[in-house]
């Protein structure tokens, strides 16, 4: 089918803002990576006037999709994790135009992962473990067994990324396999929710009394970057912290972190008069070694 979708990439890679174009072909009879779909088109550009543009096509039994996203859009997705099926036709697609390397170079970021995009990552992964792990206790101490257990083993995929992303790897489909080798700890929570004989009880608090100590422990690698931005100002309300270019990511995970801080003492509060009476506007500041 390759020949008959030619003619379509061929005029998108005419385009003067087409940077890449990338196809994935569907290996297995069940395939999700392709939407089972016979192929898969990935067209990064520049510029586009309907954001994720998406196309399907059909020739005799074979079928066809053709994706066009931005390079803003594409960096979003890999910043946030948000399609880590877009990250694997990246690095595992077969490029069939590459204008000035942009794909090679790509990837090679993908490889090397830059500090400061960890950093960030690690942030983002963190404020949604927080997230996931509280609601998950509260289900769990009003014995909603199922729901505690479904917000714990999402705890731990952000938890598993997070190790990930801090050795220096992009956290890839397969994450499990990644985590075994890199931190068997936390493989062995896992394991030990997901295959242990005990009762789906007795699982998870096992698990929370493991996890409260673990997660804690994480704090100084997880909150880095939001601490060191903090530290810029001597202290921060929390809409500016909401509308910061790189804090606006964390996005509703951003409240529940910064007052899980509050409460492990990495942050403090000043509270600053209003001009209604015994209501004070809440500002958050962090200590100076931050």
């Amino acid at each position: 089918m390759e020949n008959i979708l030619r003619p379509i990439y061929q005029e998108k890679a005419s385009h003067a803002d087409t940077l890449a174009i990338i196809m994935i072909e569907k290996t297995n009879q069940t395939s999700p990576l392709t939407d089972n779909l016979d192929i898969a088109l990935l067209v990064i550009v520049k510029e586009v006037e309907q954001s994720l543009f998406v196309k399907h096509y059909e020739y005799e039994s074979k079928k066809a999709s053709l994706t066009v996203m931005t390079e803003d859009e594409l960096n979003e997705v890999i910043l946030l994790g948000t399609n880590r099926r877009i990250v694997d036709w990246v690095l595992n697609g077969k490029v069939l135009f590459d204008r000035n390397e942009y794909i090679v170079k790509l990837i090679d970021r993908l490889r090397t992962f830059p500090f400061t995009e960890r950093k960030l990552k690690i942030g983002i992964e963190y404020s949604k473990l927080i997230r996931r792990y509280l609601e998950g206790k509260v289900f769990f101490e009003s014995n909603q067994l199922l729901d505690a257990y479904n917000y714990i083993v999402h705890a731990l995929h952000h938890l598993a990324r997070l190790e990930v992303i801090d050795r220096g790897y992009y956290p890839e489909v397969t994450l499990w396999n990644q985590v075994k080798q890199i931190e068997p700890q936390v493989y062995k929570l896992y394991n030990e929710l997901v295959i242990s004989d005990e009762t789906i009880e007795k699982r998870l608090e096992l698990l929370f009394l493991a996890s409260d100590f673990l997660i804690h422990s994480k704090t100084e690698v997880g909150a880095a970057h939001i601490l060191t931005i903090m530290s810029e100002k001597e202290y921060w309300h929390y809409n500016e912290l909401l509308h910061h270019p790189e804090l606006k990511y964390y996005a509703v995970d951003l409240s529940v972190l910064l007052e899980y801080l509050v409460e492990k003492n990495y942050v403090s509060i000043e509270r600053i008069e209003t001009k209604g009476k015994g209501i004070y506007h809440r500002a958050y500041f962090v200590q100076e070694k931050y």
